[in-house]
C-alpha cells in the first residue's frame, strides 16, 4: 500500500520552471506516495494549507518552495509528530543546507523516499514559527533590500549586493538582551538569533557550531565602531564558519540560551527566516524537538582531500619502516 502526503507547493519560490519542476517531484514521489497536492496563493499562505492538512490527518506533509514557505508550513506542523518533507526550490536554501538535506529535486525527493526522521528544535519568534533565525539590524535591512525582482533576476548574489548596499546605511543602536539568568546590554549593528543556520549565514556564526536539536538557541551580537570594522567583522565570522572556531573579536559577541527577549533604541525591523516581519521587541523561544524531518539515511561523505588536476602533480606514498 502507498504512503500518502499532503505536497504544499510555492509556484512562485526560486528562479526554475515551476509547471516543469512540480512534474519532475511528481514523477519522482508519486509511483510510492499519493500526492495530495495544494499551491501557495497570494491569499493562502503555506501555514493555513498546512494546517488544513493536520486537521484533515495526513500522514505526511511534504514541502516545496523557498524558506519563508518551510517555515510558514511548519508552524501547524509543531510537535505534531508529522514526518515533515522538504524539497527546497527558493534562492538561499538555507534551512536544507543548515540540516544537511539536498537541495536537488531528485536528491530531496529521494531523502523522503527513504523515509529515515529526524526530530529537530524549532523556535516561537514573537509567537511566529521560526525554523532558521531572526535577524536585527543589519541583516534585515539587506534582506529588506533584496526584493524578489532582484532575487529573480541574480539569485544569491541579490543578498550579496543587498549587504554592500546596506553597508552605506550602516547604524548603531542599544539593545538589552535577557536570558533566563542574566540581562545583558551593549550597543550593536546586528543581533541575530539562530535555531539552525548553515555557514552562509554569516552574522549567525559567532559560536561557530550551531547545534539545531540541543534545545537551545545561538545569539551573535556584531558591533563594528565603522563600516571597515563592519567589513573586516564579517570576513572573521565567515573564517569562523568555514574553520568551526568561534569568534575571538572584540566587536563580537555571543551567547546560548533557552529563551531570549530583546528590546532595541530605536526599535529595529526583524527579519525571520528571509521575511521581514516587523519590528522590535522580540521574543524567542525554542522549542526542543518540535519538528520530525526527514533526512538522508546516509550522512554525506565529507571530503578531507582533493589533490587531482593540479599541475604537474606528483604524490609520493611513504611507507613506515616498521
Amino acid at each position: 500500500m502507498n504512503r500518502s502526503a499532503c505536497l504544499i507547493f510555492n509556484p512562485v519560490a526560486g528562479q526554475g520552471n515551476p509547471e516543469l519542476e512540480l512534474d519532475q517531484i511528481r514523477a519522482l514521489l508519486e509511483p510510492t506516495i499519493d500526492l495530495d497536492i495544494y499551491f501557495t496563493t497570494e491569499e493562502i499562505d503555506a501555514d493555513q494549507l498546512a494546517q488544513a492538512a493536520v486537521e484533515r490527518g495526513v500522514e505526511e506533509i511534504i514541502v516545496s518552495g523557498g524558506d519563508g514557505t518551510l517555515s510558514a508550513a511548519a508552524a501547524a506542523v509543531i510537535n505534531t509528530n508529522i514526518p515533515f518533507g522538504i524539497i527546497s526550490r527558493g534562492t538561499a536554501n538555507a534551512f536544507a543546507a543548515a540540516l544537511n538535506i539536498p537541495n536537488t529535486i531528485v536528491a530531496a525527493c529521494e531523502t523522503i523516499l527513504e523515509g529515515k526522521t529526524r526530530t529537530v528544535d524549532i523556535a516561537y519568534c514573537n509567537d511566529r514559527p521560526m525554523v532558521l533565525l531572526v535577524g536585527i539590524g543589519f541583516e534585515a535591512g539587506a534582506v529588506e533590500k533584496a526584493d524578489r525582482e532582484a532575487k529573480n533576476r541574480f539569485g544569491m548574489i541579490a543578498y550579496i549586493l543587498a549587504g554592500i548596499q546596506e553597508l552605506q546605511n550602516l547604524q548603531k543602536f542599544a539593545v538589552e538582551i535577557e536570558t533566563e539568568d542574566k540581562i545583558v546590554r551593549t550597543i550593536a549593528s546586528a543581533v541575530t538569533v539562530a535555531n539552525a543556520a548553515p555557514p552562509t549565514s554569516v552574522l549567525a556564526q559567532g559560536p561557530a557550531g550551531i547545534i539545531f536539536d540541543d534545545g537551545l538557541l545561538d545569539l551573535t551580537i556584531v558591533a563594528p565602531d565603522n563600516k571597515a570594522g563592519a567589513i573586516a567583522a564579517t570576513f572573521h565570522l565567515l573564517q569562523s564558519a568555514s574553520t568551526g572556531t568561534a569568534t575571538e573579536r572584540n566587536d563580537i559577541g555571543y551567547l546560548r540560551s533557552q529563551k531570549f527577549k530583546i528590546t532595541t533604541d530605536p526599535p529595529q525591523k526583524i527579519v525571520i527566516d528571509g521575511e521581514i516581519v516587523g519590528t522590535t521587541p522580540v521574543e524567542i523561544n525554542c522549542i526542543p524537538g518540535g519538528l520530525r524531518i526527514f533526512v538522508p539515511s546516509v550522512e554525506e561523505e565529507i571530503v578531507t582531500e582533493k589533490l587531482e588536476g593540479l599541475p604537474h602533480l606528483n604524490v609520493e606514498i611513504k611507507h613506515s619502516n616498521e
